[in-house]
């Protein structure tokens, strides 16, 4: 019952009632503003504690987690072990599901024949009636050899002239390293995240004296070496008719100022429906502007998908054809979801799967047959799509979380359906920094060298997905290993930063780096990302 209809049927005097409706209505517009306001904090403190707390990405599998996970095991393992071995003897039941050996393996077969082939009861002759086989799996650590190479020197007495073979080609002239070691240094430095100076401990342990600063300009002669193999992936990269683009800060050490100042890796991808091998070539720069998109496509026409960044918009004009993601829509209505469980975002989230139904139906075929199916299913269903969008950004309330989302979604809507007039297009992103991606060739684009002059800082050429973490003066890497970058007086050089790598070898942008003179201490203190 409304309390002002009560105060109504008394005597109270009408202008005191028209007052006091007047208050009333006063009040309760104050209320609903802040009910607004306070169901968008809601939804902002439920995005930002996800985004703090939760999983990295909507996948129910975290790479990070397998780090602790694994330790967890061991420790089991371990508490396990030392009980069967003080509890009494008990028939132990058999392990099923142990995956086998890979057959690829090389196996060194040993033999165990009893000590007599004659019976121990009568003498009979032993008759072999069978086999009892079982696999141990051993591995031989990094061993160091040499390799000596003897040039005979021939002389011709009547020519007066000496003749002997070419020197073979090596990476590093004049250099001790073999391919093979250099090999292994990259290897570990940047596929298993060792810092320099464990490789220089794992060598001393046999007896393989090797200085860190020889280790860290090595490392940057490979780059060097490697640096054609560079060009020649973003050349072909940008043969492709679709490319996918996207950049992410990373925090680098600021030399000489004790600070850190923001840097950005900028990913270039081919298409996910394209003929040939996948590419990712990772351009670093400096700052976020759109001339550095501009100045690495070189004047490329073709279809790129980005999400809706100011900076790709310049290139749109008289250029590339602008591709909008769908995965990027549905993170806004995820969102909104997730912190308030909005109907309106459930739907969209609903529509949004079924689009994503029918490209997994269409995930192998043809363009041709991909096109047909695109045709019939998803033009409707983006239409209807639409429509639902329109008729909802009337209904729902200006301002809010799920307004956003729509609106975002109509904003982009042009570029977003232009996927379903093709067959190689792509729907979405994929993904270029984390999850599932595939093993790809990675490389750099070429930049001129830093000022630094550090030969050990991380080259591009081996960067692969990396995950900025939120604290300064660390790298937090896609495998869930988090190394020091900043030196705090633990006295010793990690010998720049062990980013992820791609499987393939690539080149650095550092081509005329030189090993830095400034010392601190007895360390080295290269730029570095966090």
């Amino acid at each position: 019952m409304n309390p002002l209809d009560d105060l109504a049927r008394t005597d109270i005097d009408p202008a005191l009632l028209a007052q006091v409706q007047a208050l009333f209505a006063q009040q309760q517009a104050k209320l609903a503003e802040k009910d607004f306001k306070i169901t968008a904090l809601t939804h902002e403190l439920a995005y930002y504690r996800r985004v703090r707390f939760g999983k990295a990405s909507e996948a129910l599998v975290g790479e990070q987690r397998l780090l602790f996970e694994e330790t967890v095991d061991m420790d089991l393992a371990a508490i396990e072990e030392e009980l069967d071995s003080q509890a009494p003897a008990k028939p132990r039941r058999k392990r099923a599901g142990r995956q086998p050996l890979p057959p690829e393996l090389p196996r060194i077969e040993h033999r165990h024949e009893p000590e007599s082939c004659q019976c121990g009861q009568c003498g009979a002759a032993l008759v072999l009636i069978g086999e009892d086989v079982s696999e141990q799996l051993d591995v031989e650590p990094a061993r160091f050899f040499v390799h000596r190479h003897i040039r005979p020197q021939y002389a011709c007495r009547p020519c007066q002239t000496v003749t002997a073979a070419l020197i073979p080609p090596v990476v590093i002239d004049g250099g001790m390293a073999a391919v093979g070691l250099l090999a292994w240094i990259a290897a570990c430095k940047y596929l298993d995240h060792l810092p320099l100076y464990r490789i220089e401990q794992i060598a001393a342990r046999q007896g393989v004296p090797l200085a860190r600063s020889t280790l860290a300009e090595w490392i940057g002669r490979i780059g060097v070496a490697l640096q054609p193999l560079a060009d020649r992936l973003a050349e072909l990269l940008r043969q492709h008719d679709c490319l996918h683009a996207d950049e992410t800060p990373v925090r680098q050490l600021d030399p000489g100022s004790g600070k850190t100042r923001h840097a950005y890796l900028w990913a270039y991808r081919s298409g996910a429906h394209d003929d040939g091998p996948p590419i990712v070539v990772f351009d670093y720069q400096t700052s976020r502007a759109g001339a550095h998109a501009r100045a690495f496509l070189q004047g490329w026409r073709g279809h790129l998908m980005v999400d809706d960044y100011v900076g790709y918009k310049a290139l749109f004009a008289d250029g590339p054809t602008e591709l909008a993601c769908l995965a990027h829509l549905r993170r806004k209505f995820f969102d909104v979801h997730a912190a308030s469980g909005s109907p309106v975002a459930q739907e969209a989230l609903r529509r949004i799967a079924a689009l994503y139904a029918i490209e997994q139906q269409g995930a192998g075929l043809d363009p041709p047959l991909r096109l047909a199916l695109r045709q019939k299913l998803a033009m409707p269903a983006l239409a209807e799509r639409h429509a639902w969008l329109l008729a909802t950004q009337r209904t729902v309330a200006t301002g809010s979380g799920t307004a956003k989302a729509v609106d975002h979604a109509l904003k982009r809507w042009a570029a977003l359906e232009r996927y379903a007039n093709s067959g190689i297009l792509p729907i979405g992103r994929v993904e270029m920094w984390r999850g599932s991606c595939r093993q790809v060739p990675t490389a750099p684009f070429p930049h001129p060298p830093r000022r630094t002059g550090r030969a050990d800082f991380p080259h591009p050429a081996l960067f692969r997905r990396i995950k900025p973490s939120r604290s300064s003066g660390r790298v937090q890497l896609a495998a869930g290993v988090s190394d020091p970058i900043s030196r705090r007086g633990t006295g010793r050089d990690t010998g720049g930063i062990p980013f992820p790598a791609c499987r393939c070898a690539c080149a650095t942008r550092f081509a005329n780096a030189a090993p830095c003179s400034h010392r601190h201490g007895g360390r080295s203190f290269p730029p570095a990302l966090d």
